[in-house]
């Protein structure tokens, strides 16, 4: 039988999964702290200028401004390039004093080429480009030099030629695909944040099915790296707590023990952010919860479309990091997030399906699928 070859925008997207889904949680974690710094400090407990508030503040930037690095790694296991090689270039573009010419907004020349100015910390696109493409030239050096040589000239210019694309091309370019991002979803959203508020809060889920939601997470990474905060993240929030109430009300309709105790984890797992066991769990297996689960985060989204609510740290949107969008429209965001997932639960109690019959039926009809 012939295997049907996945096609490019598959590879992308599981691409783009492998490389951002182990940092993810550590990103997440710093984003929680950074909320709760920026709660502390609005409350003047512990002030921007003080030395504990400059040392806490360090600990939860650290991995949002060196994800250059975190990404490096990842994303050589993906493209099979060398792990230590990768982290050196993505170094090289994060080096203090560069840096420090470069964020000042000074163009460089590099044996009279001009190296445009480009801030790399929390950029994400650049080292992707750029470690895809060391893989190719390790492969090149390996097979010109020979085997007695290849230990050590092949990481010589490795780095060398990985460093000059870095900066010379993939930097640039990937500053240049970045703004673009940022600019047209800027666009977008000026146009009608209720709309992409609606849109993004009924898409968002589906969207998980598929791993599509990555583009929107690069997007909102990329947006902070760029305007030093962020739309898309709260708008994306509203689905996350329509999946907690819609799987709260499949375990009051149920009265499977055991598919409660399931219902009850799922509900706490998207409470803090993991929605996929909720969804394939339980919503999405049941169908009908999963069609109010889309209607709420479209509702919600309403209000989190109009409310502004900017995200200032990375975070996957949930209940722990809720403080990241500290700030102007945040009572009219978490206001959205609690509709959707209380029209969730009433749209989903109402619904007519058997919560344990209709589970069953699936499960049965996946059994059979699986041995034909």
């Amino acid at each position: 039988m012939r295997q049907n070859k996945k096609r490019f925008s598959d590879l992308l997207i599981e691409g783009i999964s492998d490389i951002i889904l182990p940092v993810i949680h550590l990103l997440t974690a710093s984003g929680i702290m950074k909320g709760l710094l920026g709660i502390l400090a609005a409350v003047n407990i512990l002030p921007q200028s003080s030395e504990t508030y400059l040392v806490l503040d360090a600990v939860a930037d650290s991995a949002f401004y060196f994800l250059p690095v975190l990404l490096s790694i990842t994303a050589a296991k993906k493209f099979k390039a060398s792990i230590f090689t990768a982290v050196t270039v993505a170094g090289v573009m994060l080096y203090p004093s560069l840096t420090a010419v470069m964020e000042a907004g000074n163009n460089l020349h590099f044996l009279g080429l001009p190296m445009k100015s480009v801030i790399y910390h929390s950029s994400v696109i650049p080292i992707l480009l750029t470690v895809a493409l060391l893989h190719y030239v390790e492969k090149f050096f390996d097979r010109i030099l020979p085997e007695l040589l290849r230990s050590s000239l092949t990481p010589f210019f490795s780095i060398l030629a990985a460093s000059m694309a870095a900066l010379l091309v993939f930097g640039p370019v990937g500053g240049m695909i970045g703004d673009a991002l940022a600019a047209g979803y800027g666009w977008v959203y000026a146009l009608s944040p209720v709309a992409a508020g609606m849109i993004l809060g009924a898409a968002v889920q589906p969207m998980v099915i598929f791993g599509f939601h990555w583009s929107l997470i690069i997007i909102g990474m990329n947006n902070l790296a760029v305007n030093g905060s962020d739309t898309v993240l709260p708008l994306m929030g509203t689905s996350v707590f329509a999946q907690v109430g819609a799987a709260m009300a499949v375990f009051v309709k149920s009265k499977d023990a055991k598919f409660k105790t399931t219902c009850v984890s799922a509900s706490l797992s998207a409470l803090f952010g993991v929605t996929e066991p909720a969804m394939f769990g339980v919503n999405l297996l049941l169908k009908k919860p999963m069609i109010a689960v889309c209607i709420s985060g479209a509702l919600g989204g309403i209000l989190a479309g109009m409310s502004g609510a900017h995200a200032v740290a990375f975070g996957l949107p949930c209940l722990v990091t809720l403080p990241i969008f500290l700030g102007d429209g945040f009572l009219m965001l978490v206001a959205g997030c609690v509709l959707s997932m209380v029209s969730a639960f009433i749209i989903t109690y109402f619904m007519k399906f058997d919560a344990d019959g209709d589970r069953k039926v699936e499960s049965t009809l996946g059994d059979v699928t699986s041995e034909q």
